[in-house]
């Protein structure tokens, strides 16, 4: 009967009609992996034709090889370190590591889990050849010759790589890939692998440190906005290649008894994209807006259209991004078929936008922007030293209106506030309370952060000694002490889901168990040890202020950022182990801590009397060379400094002690409190107990002592019988 097929005549799988949709539904074939590499070299192609980067020059022109080679050589190293970072950040926070939520080292990993650290390794590979490739293409482009084999080639490349930044920034790049390559290719736990993704964003610092962005006019602001892009576009690319890699297996394994995990994982990798894009898009506009200064120059010129083209594929991403979060993730339960085709579409068109983006942004950075800053021929001592002119003299009025905004120090403030007031709504939401107290502790601590790093504090720090220690002494005592009062890590644990012991359900790690990691760690023993704290509190400033470190963080901005990351982060875990209230691994008792805070006062005390007295100048080569036509000498100002140290110092340390105090008498009060709630519920039984006890004894020594006094007695009437 026509009705009746054998399965020799029963029509494949394959020619079923809507097997290419499912197709679609089950992954994104590789095929259509590489349309999005694709799209990235005709992009770069197209803008760099545009610009007129890849024009043969009329002077010391490299060659045809090295004008297109760079490009693509740098492409391949983006996207490479881009798919290293996403893979990491997949394996570490967003999939589980076992099947079926599975433990032990004799556990299944979970398919997508393996496939991740997979790729990341292999991409890690063509991240370190890529990066070799850009170091060398990159000396032969400012030497302008051609990549050659003969001594004096590489005797010049060498020289390149060992004595001029660019090529110092690249060998770093290209040791850090090489590190973090061979770790992907061994390490395997959690722990090990939040280290390798540490060190794979490390990477991103040499790149943001040379370029276009290093010789603008304000040279900072250029750098740390750069370094936030490329943070925020590495995470967000990173996840989006990993999507589409792990497109064909997030669905599950009947093998491996590994559930279908698609929704969750998109559902968390969305809430990341969602900061990386905000953090992507503005600190996108504010490098571009430093380094393009009139609207003219924006619209009419190669490279500004070049960043406007770039900003529209930025604003049509994130509106794909927002389609995932409104519509697919809530649609994924329903277990629809055409949801999941309607995702993993949507994934490519952000792979082809992302690889065009990718390549614009590639092209931008091999062009010339129409505001190139460098050094002028009479550039003051000042700008060659700091990177900026010499600000106003200084004065009351000035000490709130002299700004210069360190974008780091701003985005830091920014999230610290949103994640917050996020926190506190959701607690709320939940029924429980929170402390306005807290809540507004937490916010000044934030402001207070931001004056000093991005305030006259900073701005004249750069200048005047006077001016940094007020600086330092704000940065390490008066902002932490605000932002401990906010406990941000108990509001963090509150406002975190949790399940069972506050664990995932899949045994992957989320905030919320990175954070108990963290706390419950080695590291975190030691350092929020109280003895070590308040060493280090006091010690570090005598070890900074008296070395090279000084120095070296005046003239170099990764020394002054690194310099206020140290000392915000020495002073906040000190003033938690005096009066915090988050956990820490142990908490010293109360007099203890009095001891400790009256020894810092000392020390505090000791280092600004040295400093006052001191005649010989730090950081010489610095302070002595600005040519600073104001204000004091650099020796007296310097002395002042010591002066600003000891007040400054004293009174935050002064108001700790106070609040061990009180937080001392309260904990009396409370034990008090409970020890007669206690004596109430079970009618003073300590008491009675403590009372039979002591009559016991009475009776017993009564007994003991009638029993002496009739011993002779007894003893005269055996004798007389």
């Amino acid at each position: 009967m026509p009705s009746a097929k054998t399965p020799a005549t029963a029509p494949s799988p394959a020619s079923k009609p809507g097997r290419k949709a499912v197709a679609v539904v089950e992954g994104i074939s590789l095929p259509w992996q590489l349309a999005g590499f694709a799209a990235l070299l005709l992009a770069l192609v197209a803008a760099l034709v545009f610009s007129g980067a890849s024009a043969a020059r009329q002077v010391s022109d490299p060659g045809a090889l090295v004008r297109w080679g760079l490009p693509v050589a740098t492409a391949v190293h983006n996207i490479s370190l881009a798919t290293v970072i996403g893979g990491l950040i997949f394996a570490v926070g967003i999939l589980p590591r076992h099947a079926s939520g599975s433990r032990g080292s004799d556990a299944a990993e979970h398919p997508a889990f393996a496939r991740a650290l997979a790729v990341a390794a292999a991409a890690g590979a063509a991240w370190t050849l890529s990066a070799v490739a850009v170091l060398v293409l990159t000396y032969a482009d400012v030497a302008g010759q051609g990549v050659s084999g003969d001594a004096q080639f590489t005797a010049s490349l060498v020289y390149f790589m060992t004595d001029i930044q660019t090529g110092q920034a690249w060998l770093a790049v290209t040791i850090i890939a090489a590190i973090v390559t061979t770790a992907l290719f061994g390490v395997r736990s959690l722990a090990g692998l939040a280290l390798t993704l540490a060190l794979a964003l490390g990477g991103l610092v040499p790149s943001a440190l040379i370029g276009h962005s290093a010789s603008s006019s304000d040279h900072e602001g250029a750098i740390n906005s750069l370094g936030l892009h490329l943070v925020g576009v590495s995470a967000w690319v990173g996840g989006i290649i990993m999507l589409g890699v792990l497109s064909g297996i997030l669905g599950g394994s009947k093998a491996l008894g590994a559930k279908d995990i698609t929704a969750q994982t998109l559902g968390r990798f969305s809430t990341l994209a969602g900061y990386a894009f905000v953090l992507v898009f503005a600190s996108g506009v504010i490098n571009a807006s430093i380094r393009v200064t009139t609207f003219s120059a924006l619209v009419g010129t190669p490279y500004g259209q070049i960043i406007l083209a770039k900003a529209f594929a930025t604003v049509v991403l994130g509106g794909v991004g927002l389609m995932h979060r409104q519509w697919v993730i809530p649609q994924l339960a329903r277990k629809s078929m055409s949801t999941r085709r309607v995702l993993w579409q949507l994934v490519l068109v952000e792979l082809l936008v992302m690889g065009a983006t990718s390549g614009l942004a590639v092209a931008l950075a091999s062009s010339a922007p129409p505001q190139l800053a460098t050094y002028a021929p009479d550039a003051s001592p000042a700008f060659i030293l700091s990177g900026y002119e010499l600000p106003p003299e200084l004065t009351p009025v000035r000490w709130l209106t002299e700004w210069r905004l360190d974008w780091l120090w701003v985005a830091v403030a920014l999230f610290g506030a949103v994640s917050y007031i996020q926190g506190v709504v959701k607690v709320r939401k939940r029924g429980d309370s929170w402390s306005v107290f807290r809540t507004v502790n937490w916010m000044i601590g934030l402001v207070v952060l931001t004056y000093i790093t991005s305030g006259p504090p900073s701005v004249y720090g750069r200048v005047l000694f006077s001016a940094h220690m007020v600086d330092h002494m704000a940065l390490t005592m008066v902002a932490p002490l605000f932002l401990v009062l906010g406990s941000p890590v108990t509001l963090a644990l509150r406002a975190l889901p949790s399940r069972g012991e506050g664990s995932r359900g899949d045994g992957s790690r989320g905030l919320r168990e990175w954070i108990l990691v963290f706390v419950h760690s080695k590291f975190s023993q030691v350092v929020t040890h109280p003895l070590f704290a308040a060493a280090n509190f006091a010690g570090s400033i005598v070890l900074f202020y008296f070395s090279d470190a000084f120095g070296f963080a005046m003239r170099e901005h990764v020394g002054h950022e690194l310099m206020n990351l140290h000392f915000l982060l020495t002073g906040y875990i000190f003033v938690l182990t005096m009066i915090g209230s988050d956990p820490l691994p142990r908490r010293a008792p109360y007099p203890m801590r009095l001891l400790l805070l009256l020894a810092t006062m000392g020390f505090h005390a000791f280092f600004g009397v040295a400093i006052m007295g001191g005649t010989g100048l730090l950081a010489a080569d610095y302070f002595g060379n600005l040519g600073r036509t104001w204000g004091p000498s650099a020796l007296l100002d310097q002395q002042t400094g010591g002066a600003v140290a000891w007040g400054i110092g004293e009174v935050p340390t002064l108001l700790v002690a106070i609040g061990v105090a009180v937080m001392w008498s309260r904990s009396d009060e409370r034990e008090t409190k409970r020890t007669d709630r206690a004596a109430d519920r079970n009618n003073n039984a300590d008491l009675n107990a403590y009372n039979d006890m002591f009559a016991r004894l009475a009776d017993r020594d009564a007994k003991l002592a009638g029993g002496d006094s009739k011993q002779p007695e007894s003893k005269t009437n055996l004798e007389g019988r």
